[in-house]
Order: structure tokens, then C-alpha cells, then sequence
């Protein structure tokens, strides 16, 4: 495998970090800081923390692919980062934290996926190509 550049390498460490950070946190937060008043603090921790373990060993492994759609399940946080941050004047620290955490690791991804990937020699096609690539295989099977 072709090895990683210094640049590369702070990019993984980062998004790692960003990563791992985010799992703690939420952890962190739905079993011991801020827990349901009314349900098994720990089942709901574990439930917040499922999904971001998907995609934890190809992010442990360095797979830029597997950074790139970890970004996804990132949305769902970052969504109820905001949410929170709306609606919840008590616990909007805790929000802002996971905000924050859940930018740093969804920047860090889209860094070390694009740069690693370049590395490789891997290149997504733009979606015209892509498009026009259909295109020419439908026309050519269709019969005129």
C-alpha cells in the first residue's frame, strides 16, 4: 500500500481523534451528564453510540472511503446538535459541544478521504461523466 505523507498522517490522527472524541461524548452525555429521567441511561447511550460504531473500523484502518460516508451518520448528530441548541436552553453547552466535535470529525473525514484518496491514485468520476457514460451504454443497447 502506498505509504501516507506527514500531511496525510496528521489528517487520519485528526479525524480519528474527531472521531472517537464524538462516540465518547455522546456516551458521556446521555449515560452519566445528562441522563433520561425516565428510561435506562445506559441502553440510550448505547443506542446514541451504535451508529458511529459502523463505520469505526475502516476509520481505525485509515480507509478514505470509509471516512467519506462516515460523514453521513455524522449528519444525524449534527442535526441534533442543533436541535438541541434550539429548543433546549439547559442543555445547550452540551449541544454546542457536540456541535462542535461533530464539525471537527465531519471536516477532518472530507480532509484526510480527499487527500489519502489522491494518494492512492483513486478518482471519482464527476457526475457528467458519469452521466454521459449511461447515457452512451443505454443508447447503445437500445435497437434503432
Amino acid at each position: 500500500m502506498t505509504p501516507m505523507s506527514s500531511n496525510t498522517k496528521n489528517l487520519r490522527y485528526f479525524a480519528l481523534i474527531a472521531n472517537l472524541s464524538l462516540i465518547l461524548w455522546v456516551g458521556l452525555w446521555q449515560s452519566t451528564i445528562s441522563p433520561h429521567p425516565h428510561l435506562n441511561n445506559y441502553v440510550i447511550a448505547v443506542m446514541w453510540i451504535i451508529p458511529m460504531l459502523l463505520p469505526l473500523k475502516g476509520i481505525l484502518e485509515g480507509k478514505p472511503y470509509t471516512h467519506a460516508w462516515a460523514n453521513f451518520i455524522l449528519m444525524f448528530y449534527f442535526l441534533h446538535a442543533l436541535t438541541i441548541l434550539w429548543v433546549d436552553e439547559g442543555e445547550r453547552w452540551l449541544a454546542l459541544t457536540e456541535l462542535v466535535i461533530t464539525s471537527s470529525a465531519f471536516i477532518a473525514n472530507i480532509l484526510f478521504a480527499r487527500v489519502r484518496a489522491k494518494e492512492l491514485g483513486i478518482k471519482l468520476k464527476r457526475l457528467s461523466q458519469v452521466e454521459r457514460e449511461e447515457r452512451e451504454a443505454h443508447d447503445t443497447k437500445e435497437p434503432k
